[in-house]
């Protein structure tokens, strides 16, 4: 991947993390399973652009996002199916 290629993969998964974060806090209702996929795609793909141009201290982050949105969207899963 080249380095274009990954600050515009790195540029889209900041653009959802910006978009769920102005959703979280305009929506009267969140939905979890959409603002933690929304996270978790972000996250990964963040994770992706960091293969190119590595940073330890945005990596341990987005990991600890990555894993923070899976728990959430198991969860939001585990509610709609009840």
């Amino acid at each position: 991947m080249t380095g274009l290629a990954a600050d515009i993969v790195g540029l889209i998964g900041t653009a959802l993390f910006i978009g769920a974060f102005a959703y979280a806090n305009a929506a009267e209702r969140l939905d979890k399973l959409w603002f933690n996929f929304a996270n978790l795609v972000g996250a990964v793909l963040l994770l992706i652009s960091l293969t190119v141009k590595f940073n330890l201290a945005a990596f341990v982050l987005e990991c600890a996002w990555a894993v923070i949105a899976l728990f959430g969207l198991v969860r939001a899963l585990r509610e709609r199916g009840k």
